[in-house]
Order: structure tokens, then sequence, then C-alpha cells
């Protein structure tokens, strides 16, 4: 069975033989090309998964090729081959968007090795995007916004954990979209055409909780009028969902473990089992091994319900979200105002950039909801994020400090926007290029720091 569609390109004819016959007994359909006319021309008609180009070529340069391929397949990965002594182009290729490079004379095996990463993770990347297009097409979940590289990961858990039957833990703060994300892992997966069942372990008492959970038979308690169902009946060969499940009662917790061991359960004043078939995904905003270590949480559920951690990153840790989530936010609270909001200022944006967000994607979410409703014209000004708390007196600092905290807090996030790109951070401060480096200096702030790994 082939495993990739390669296209190679290179003006020494015994070298493209060469390849093209380790290539194919490797399983990959390779087409050569001796010059870029014939490579553009094979891209027109054909679609490959990966490219790799010879950095000099005889009549043009491997980056400028690898830049007209991309503008036919953007997303195609293209490895670069380079004579040694021309390493610096390579790199200089990497930047313009080249998957990688290999230095001539290559080792076959290390070539493999490249072709496989790169085709794995343009797998990866099209399977993200098309888990996306699904659950924004036909379950709305077009806020799962995966710019930052945090988000990027728990998209490619949620990918490949759908399809099992294991319990999953989803831990973060509250506001950063726990319950969207138990919804993907549902709606992606071999049960998606059955019940998704939900619960807010913390918005119950414990006697109704437990009701809500398994049922109950009439006349079990006062108020019983009749025999009910539960979430686990009601979610039979589904998904059950118990969010902020570090608040259930420890008596609950026991029942609840049995139920998961046993796949059965007894409703409230019930005398006989109810066997279900269910996936379980559960989330908290706690810190499940402190409570278990004060005797909150039984050691003996944890380690039932921790079977596939996800972390769900705050906002404040994928800032790079921001930008794409308000535009999200803007078009979203536009229609439903029947508004024509163009977009937001640099300075409000800003705003939006150095903010903390306790609340996170919830909190920037509502924010965005109150400035399109009072917005008058057609563009967000920063006048309209409500977003400072009370200040008391005893939060006040000095002026100095004040000023002090807040320059550094703003350079820090410049840098974070900009991956260390001084440049571009020093024209987003309005800053001239060597006045910014000196206040980078004062902070003993490094560019370095701030580059993507």
């Amino acid at each position: 069975m082939k495993t990739g569609n390669i296209l190679v390109v290179d003006d020494d004819r015994n070298l493209l033989e060469l390849m093209k016959i380790r290539l194919e007994s490797a399983d990959y359909d390779v087409d050569t090309a001796l010059d870029e006319e014939n490579a553009i021309k094979n891209a027109h008609s054909n679609v490959y998964d990966i490219a790799i180009v010879d950095l000099q070529l005889a009549e043009t340069d491997g980056i400028t090729l690898m830049e007209k391929l991309h503008l036919v397949n953007p997303e195609m990965p293209v490895i670069i081959l380079t004579a040694y002594g021309t390493i610096e182009s390579a790199v200089e290729a990497m930047r313009k968007g080249a998957y990688s490079y290999l230095t001539k004379p290559f080792d076959a095996r290390q070539l493999l090795l490249q072709i496989e990463k790169a085709l794995e993770k343009q797998k990866l990347m099209a399977e993200i995007s098309r888990l996306k297009n699904i659950l924004t097409d036909k379950y709305d979940f077009s806020n799962i916004i995966a710019r930052s590289s945090k988000m990027q990961v728990v998209l490619e858990k949620v990918l490949r954990i759908a399809q099992t039957e294991s319990t999953v833990f989803i831990n973060g703060d509250s506001g950063t979209g726990k319950e969207l994300i138990a919804k993907a892992i549902h709606f992606i997966s071999e049960r998606r055409e059955k019940p998704f069942v939900d619960i807010n372990c913390a918005a119950l008492p414990e006697s109704l909780l437990e009701s809500e959970l398994f049922g109950h038979e009439k006349g079990a308690f006062t108020g019983a009028i009749k025999t009910r169902g539960g979430l686990f009946t009601r979610a039979n060969e589904g998904t059950v969902f118990l969010d902020e499940i570090g608040d259930m009662p420890l008596s609950i917790q026991a029942k609840l473990l049995r139920v998961l061991q046993e796949r059965r359960f007894y409703p409230v004043g019930g005398k006989e089992p109810i066997e279900v078939d269910i996936r379980l995904i559960v989330a908290t905003n706690k810190d499940l091994e402190e409570e278990v270590k004060n005797g909150r949480f039984r050691e003996d559920l944890y380690y039932r319900i921790h079977v596939i951690p996800i972390y769900l990153p705050s906002l404040r840790e994928r800032k790079e979200d921001i930008p794409p989530l308000v535009e999200h936010f803007l078009k979203t609270f536009s229609r439903e105002m029947n508004k024509k909001i163009k977009g937001i200022t640099p300075q409000a944006l800003q705003i939006l950039m150095l903010r903390d967000w306790p609340g996170n994607v919830r909190q920037l979410k509502n924010t965005m909801e109150y400035a399109v409703a009072m917005t008058e014209d057609d563009m967000i000004t920063e006048d309209l994020l409500q977003l400072q708390k009370e200040i008391t007196p005893d939060e006040m600092k000095p002026l100095k400090e004040a000023k002090a905290n807040f320059e550094r807090s703003y350079l820090v996030h410049l840098m974070e926007i900009t991956h260390g790109n001084v440049s571009q951070a020093a024209q987003l401060a309005g800053k001239y290029r060597a006045d910014f480096y000196n206040l980078l200096k004062k902070y003993d702030l490094k560019s370095a720091d701030f580059k993507k790994q």
C-alpha cells in the first residue's frame, strides 16, 4: 500500500533517479522534475503530500520555487536539500515556510525519517482542521479557538482519544471551556448519535444530586410522586459529563465508584439494579490530589476517573488566542444584535491583551457582548471595555512602583505577542528600536526567551 505522493526537484539527473528508487522502495509514489517549469506543471496536475527541493537549481533557487509551490498547495511540507556551506540559506528557507532541510550528502534513513515526520504532522494538522470544520458546521463549536500551541496540544489529544472508551479527566479554571471540550470529544466519538447528558455537581444539594444522577422510585422521598429516571439512565449508550466533580459529596462519590466498577446502580428507593453502557467525562477546577490528601475526595475514585487527563490552559496562558476570540465574538454578537461592527481599534485590543482575565474565555465573551451592545459606532473602542475592578486603598501602590509594574508587564505581553520580534514589538509600542532595547534591558528581558521553540 502506497504511503504518500512525493515530488522531488533537483537539476542532478543521477541524484533524481537515485532518490526515486529509494523512495519507491519505501512504498512512496514519486514524481521528479529537473527544473522549475516542470515542477510547477506537476504541482498543478497532481496533489502531492510533500515536496523535496534542491536549494541550488540551475535556473532558480529552491526558496523561490518553494514559494511558488505553496501558491498551488499552501499546506504541502517542503524539505530543502542543501550542500554543505549553504546551511544559512537553508535556515532562511525554513523561516519562509520550509518544513526542514537536509545537508548533502545525506543519509537515506534520515531522509525517510524527515518525510515520515512531515507527513505525520501534515496529517495531524489536517485532522485538527477537519475536527474544527465538523464541530463548527454541525454543532456550532466555532469558538474552539486554537491558534496557540497549548490549545493545539489540547485538540491533538481530543483527536487521539475521541474514538476510545476511556474516561476523560478535564482540569482547568472556570471559564476555560471544559464543557465545550467534553462535547467535542462526544460528538466525534462512536457515541455521537447517542445522548450527551451533563450535570454540574456543585449546583445541587446532596439529596437532589443523588436523585438527578441515579433516578428515584415513586414514594422514595417526600415529593417523589412518580418514578423518574436519572442522568445515567438517560445517557445509556451515550456520554455522561460530570462538571465540577470535585464538589461531589463523599456519600455520592462512593455510589459513583460502584457504577464505574460494575456499570449498574440502584435508583433512590429502588430494589432492582439498572445496567448502563456509558462513557464518562469529568471536569473540575480543583486540585483533586490535594482534595484527596485533605479527605474531601475519595482516593479510589480519583484513580478511577483520572485515566486520560486534559489540562485546559487559562486565557492568560494562551494570549495568542485573544485576537481570534475577539473577532469571533464580535461577529457573533454583531449578527445577534443586528449591528454592523467592522472591528476593534488597536488601542482597545491592546487593553484586552494586557488583561489577566481571571474569568477566562467566559469573561472575555461577556466583555465583548457588553461592548457590542453599548457601541453606537462601527468600531469597538477602549472606553467600551468595562474591565477594571474597584481598587481598595490597601491595594494601592506607590505611583513609581505601579508604573514600573505596568511597564514591565506591558513589555512582556508585547514580546509574547510578537514571539520575541523586537522590531515588530517596538513598532506596536510606537518606540524607536534602540529605545525599545533600552527598555528591555531596564527590566532584564531578553528577546530570545520569547522566541518560539
